[in-house]
């Protein structure tokens, strides 16, 4: 009784002109025997959600409490932290192409990028046979011939938050790792390299227009993202399960605690990988602490290092263990765009990257989000065969790409993916 009083006057004295005009959501990370009906009463707040299996929980409450580390033991409380949305920042754009007819829906495997990191002979090895890669990401357009075959069941957690959609109104940046600055540009000669000039005008693949494109995404910068990182791993690793988990709505907007979410389903049914083509400027406790759980449950995280070409580190490929990857182009010089710094892991092709585009289509992309999940996808085939060690066996296996960026010694991870070498 004693303690019910203090957590009272405790509670009443936090909120002391702090109060706001509409209500705050807060994530609520609790210690394993704390009640969050009684926090949310003392909190006078309404529970808007929970996460299955874990005491975290979202919360609406009238004011922000400013909570001493004293008070916050006394709840039980182990962090509680604003629900920021999360938006994606510049509208990127894509080169869409069209393949003839009879073109198998994989012919994309064999492009500069893939090819460099050998992936057509890692599968001599490994094809992640029996390993589930959840990929959180906008939607997928699991119907697409290069995705047929390829997907397990998944989850829509935008669905999940309609809701309390509406509560989400604190803004943070927050991005799908797809780069702004070299996508279609039909006025731009210097848009493709000349390897991949070279693939596409052999595979008899064709770009689209400009405002045709524009009218397949209806201008969505999200629209084609979760389809364009699951058609990478796919061709990389065609026999690993890809479970889709949407948490990035097709203007690319996301919650914290949606995130939050994932990242717990994924681990408690079961995958071995998760891959993460987004970034957060700001550490969020509840973030690494569903990656802590994760990692202690031998599930390999990837995250893309971001495309900002800045040192400056991003949530969540900063945190310890999470493999960060960098972009490089189809040469092994950093990409224009690609962070780098001492968090990168490895680096991975990610300049005019092919993939799988909503409709039957194919995307030209840019983004440390394509070089990600060529990563995830590698560490399926590593943990097809031994479940231990999988992030040792792909930084120790990369080829050193230093000399070939003056400027970048140390700052590109142990190097360039190899998966040959990973899965020797």
């Amino acid at each position: 009784m004693l303690r019910r009083v203090l957590l009272i006057l405790l509670i009443v004295g936090c909120f002391q002109g702090s109060a706001l005009a509409t209500p705050i959501p807060v994530i609520v990370q609790l210690s394993p025997l704390t009640n969050i009906n009684l926090v949310a009463q003392l909190l006078g707040g309404t529970i808007l959600d929970s996460v299955p299996g874990v005491n975290t929980h979202l919360l609406s409450v009238p004011a922000l409490p400013i909570l001493s580390s004293l008070q916050l033991s006394l709840l039980g409380i182990v962090s509680i932290e604003v629900d920021n949305s999360v938006a994606i920042g510049a509208t990127p754009r894509f080169g869409v192409l069209t393949v003839p007819g009879p073109t198998p829906a994989d012919w994309y495997k064999n492009q500069p990028g893939m090819m460099r990191i050998r992936a057509d002979e890692a599968q001599s090895y490994s094809t992640g046979a029996g390993i589930v890669v959840a990929d959180l990401n906008s939607s997928v357009d699991v119907s697409h011939p290069a995705l047929i075959g390829h997907m397990t069941g998944g989850y829509d957690f935008v669905a999940g938050r309609s809701g309390y959609a509406g509560t989400l109104n604190q803004s943070s940046s927050g991005f799908l790792d797809q780069s702004s600055s070299g996508f279609l540009d039909q006025s731009s000669s210097g848009f493709l390299d000349q390897s991949s000039s070279g693939f596409l005008d052999n595979s008899g693949a064709s770009l689209i227009t400009d405002a045709a494109a524009t009218m397949l995404d209806g201008g969505n910068p999200a629209y084609s993202h979760g389809t364009l990182c699951a058609g990478v791993i796919a061709a990389v690793a065609p026999n690993a399960a890809i479970m889709p988990l949407r948490v990035f709505d097709d203007n690319g907007s996301t919650d914290v605690f949606s995130i939050v979410k994932a990242i717990h389903y994924a681990r408690q049914h079961g995958v071995q990988v998760i891959n993460m083509s987004f970034g957060l400027d700001a550490n969020y406790k509840v973030v690494q602490s569903a990656i802590n759980a994760a990692q202690n449950a031998n599930v390999t995280i990837v995250a893309s290092a971001g495309n900002a070409n800045t040192s400056v580190a991003q949530y969540p490929a900063a945190y310890s263990g999470v493999i960060s990857v960098a972009a490089t182009d189809n040469a092994d010089h950093k990409a224009s765009f690609s962070n780098y710094g001492s968090s990168v892991a490895v680096v991975a092709p990610g300049v005019n990257v092919i993939s799988a585009f909503p409709g039957g289509y194919y995307g030209l992309a840019s983004g440390t989000s394509f070089s990600a999940p060529m990563v995830a996808a590698e560490a399926a085939l590593v943990r097809s065969l031994s479940v231990t060690g999988t992030r040792n066996k792909i930084v120790s296996s990369t080829i050193n790409v230093d000399a070939l960026n003056p400027g970048y010694g140390g700052k590109l991870g142990s190097g360039r993916i190899d998966l040959v070498k990973a899965v020797q």
